[in-house]
C-alpha cells in the first residue's frame, strides 16, 4: 500500500498530508506524524491499521478506551481512517498510533480556519466556574469567558454564577476568538455570535416589515413612556397611550419583561432603524361598540380616574372614559360643589352626548334622577 505520510506543519492539513505524501513515499513514520490507513484487524482490545510501513500500526487499548460505543462501532475491517503516530517502532516491531490524536489534530487545523472565516459553529456546554463556561466543541475542550456571554458581563459575581449554572448541557452558537494548539487553548465568544446574529435578523426584519402588519414579540425593556418590543434583531417602541385602551399609569401595570405580546406596526423610520408600535390596537377598540351600549339620557355608575382644573374623568367600562365638565360637577356653583369627589369614588351620572369617532363621551353629575341607576 502507498505510505502518506503528514508531518505538522502550520499549513492546510489536507495540503500537507498530499504534499508529504508525494515528498516522502519511503519515509518511515515519526513521532507526531499524521497517515492515512486502512483497518485490518477489529478485536476487543485492539485495532491493527495497514499505514504501508514495515510492520502494522497498533491502536492501543487506551486509545479504544476514549472513544465512545459509537465510535468504537464504527471501526470495521477495510475502513480507512487517519491516525497519529505516539510511538516509532520499538525493537519488536510495533508501531502504535492514535485515532483520537489524529481527529484532535484535524479539530485544531479546523478551530483555527473558523477562526479566520468567522463563522458561527455549536458547542455543548459541560460546566462552569468562575471564570466562564466550559464546553465540548467536536473533539475539544473549549472556554468562553465570561466576559463574552450576553448579559452576563456586568452581573454580580453570585448572580453571574447562578446564570451560568443554568447554562449547563445547553447547546450554544459561538464563534472561536483564539486558538493556541500548543497550550491547548480554545477560547469562544457567545456575545460576538449573538451580536451577528441579530445583526442579520435586523436587516431582514427592516426589509420585511411594513406598517400595519401585526407581528408577534417580547417584551425587552419597560419606561415610564411605553415599553420596548423585541421583534427579532430591531425594538421596537410601544408608547404608553398605545398599550392598552384603558389608562395605564405605568407599563408595568399591565406588562412584565420577558412577555409575549402582539403589536401592530405604526410607523418606521429605516435610517434610524426605528419602529412605532401599538399593543392595544391588536384588539378591539370598545368605543366602536359604544352607541349599542348606551344612549344619550341614560345614567350609569362609574369610577372617578381623574380630578383636572376643568372637571374629572370617569371610567364607565375598561377603556372608556367620560368627562364631567367642571360646570355640570354638582348642583350649585360650581365653587361650592355638593358632591366632594376623587379618584377611585364611585358615582352615578347622565349621558349628555357621545361621539365614538373622536373617543369623546360627555357625562354629567347634575339632576340625576332619584330612581336606579342603569348598568
Amino acid at each position: 500500500m502507498e505510505q502518506r505520510v503528514i508531518s505538522e506543519p502550520e499549513e492546510d492539513f489536507a495540503s500537507a498530508w498530499e504534499r508529504m505524501g508525494k515528498s516522502f513515499e519511503n519515509a518511515i513514520p515519526t513521532r507526531g506524524d499524521i497517515v492515512e490507513g486502512e483497518i485490518i484487524s477489529v478485536r476487543a482490545d485492539e485495532i491493527l491499521v495497514d499505514i504501508g510501513a514495515k510492520e502494522d500500526a497498533v491502536v492501543s487499548t487506551l486509545d479504544l478506551q476514549r472513544m465512545t460505543t459509537e465510535e468504537r462501532h464504527e471501526l470495521k475491517v477495510g475502513k480507512r481512517i487517519y491516525v497519529y503516530i505516539t510511538r516509532n517502532e520499538d525493537r519488536d516491531g510495533e508501531l502504535t498510533v492514535s485515532i483520537n490524536l489524529a481527529k484532535a489534530y484535524a479539530d485544531w487545523q479546523l478551530a483555527e480556519k473558523l477562526m479566520e472565516s468567522n463563522e458561527p459553529v455549536q458547542c455543548l456546554v459541560t460546566g462552569g466556574n468562575k471564570g466562564g463556561l466550559v464546553c465540548n466543541w467536536r473533539g475539544l475542550q473549549g472556554f468562553i469567558p465570561l466576559s463574552q456571554i450576553s448579559g452576563l458581563g456586568q452581573r454580580g459575581e453570585n448572580t453571574a454564577q447562578e446564570a451560568l449554572t443554568a447554562y449547563t448541557n445547553a447547546e450554544l452558537t459561538v464563534k472561536v476568538i483564539e486558538v493556541n494548539r500548543r497550550r491547548r487553548r480554545l477560547i469562544f465568544s457567545e456575545r460576538a455570535a449573538r451580536r451577528e446574529s441579530r445583526i442579520q435578523q435586523r436587516e431582514q426584519l427592516m426589509a420585511d416589515i411594513t406598517e400595519g402588519q401585526v407581528r408577534s414579540g417580547t417584551i425587552s425593556s419597560l419606561r415610564e413612556f411605553g415599553a420596548f418590543v423585541d421583534l427579532g434583531g430591531v425594538d421596537g417602541l410601544v408608547h404608553i397611550s398605545e398599550i392598552s385602551w384603558s389608562r395605564v399609569q405605568h407599563p408595568s401595570e399591565v406588562l412584565r419583561i420577558g412577555q409575549q405580546v402582539q403589536v401592530m406596526v405604526l410607523r418606521i423610520e429605516p435610517d434610524r432603524q426605528r419602529i412605532g408600535l401599538s399593543i392595544k390596537r391588536t384588539m378591539p377598540d370598545p368605543w366602536t361598540m359604544l352607541e349599542d351600549k348606551y344612549h344619550v339620557g341614560q345614567v350609569i355608575t362609574g369610577t372617578i380616574t381623574r380630578i383636572v382644573d376643568f372637571g374629572a374623568f370617569v371610567e364607565i367600562e375598561p377603556g372608556i372614559e367620560g368627562l364631567v365638565h367642571e360646570t355640570e360637577l354638582a348642583n350649585g356653583s360650581f365653587s361650592t360643589p355638593k358632591i366632594e369627589l376623587a379618584p377611585g369614588d364611585q358615582v352615578s351620572a347622565i349621558i349628555l352626548a357621545i361621539a365614538p369617532e373622536s373617543h369623546h363621551l360627555s357625562l354629567s353629575l347634575r339632576d340625576l334622577p332619584t330612581s336606579e341607576p342603569q348598568a
